[in-house]
């Protein structure tokens, strides 16, 4: 009875070669990278421009810089957790969970009609960014879920013991 990595090593490829592994690996990297990158620079914005974040936050939650300066701490952690390899997949769901929670500050300004920079949007722009803000959800749950390394040092010792037998 073969080990059930090593069955799909034989649905995709010879033993010699278990690179199928290696580029879905390196795409979950790459999308870890930019949208870990994503979230730095969005967090830092929280610290440089608190005033234009403050208006969506909920008045509800009361001192609304400290939501900002707060929210941007907790963006930037995700953000240098999905840039790691060794903690991607738990930034992953640290940001799927983040991005439930934070959609209330957009939800606010959707219902609200809450300016920014002394613009309101119309509500096709609110439909864009909850359908944004959806994509963010699943591509943090692709993260979270995506093959790691060890998967494939998993598939690869078992080839090799099969080849040495």
């Amino acid at each position: 009875m073969m080990h059930p990595s090593v069955q799909n090593v034989f649905l995709y490829t010879n033993l010699q070669d278990c690179s199928y592994i290696a580029l879905p690996m390196k795409i979950g990297a790459v999308l870890g990278v930019i949208f870990g990158g994503m979230y730095v620079n969005v967090g830092v914005q929280h610290f440089t421009n608190t005033a234009w974040f403050e208006p969506i936050v909920p008045t509800v939650l009361g001192d609304q810089t400290i939501w900002v300066l707060i929210t941007g701490v907790i963006e930037i952690a995700i953000g240098v957790g999905l840039i790691l390899p060794w903690t991607r997949p738990h930034a992953g769901l640290a940001s799927l969970v983040f991005l439930v929670g934070i959609y209330w500050a957009n939800f606010n300004m959707w219902v609200n009609n809450i300016p920014l920079d002394g613009k309101t949007y119309a509500h096709h722009w609110h439909m864009l960014r909850l359908l944004a803000q959806l994509g963010m959800m699943a591509l943090s749950y692709a993260i979270w879920r995506w093959p790691s390394s060890k998967v494939s040092s998993d598939v690869d010792s078992n080839a090799s013991s099969l080849i040495v037998q």
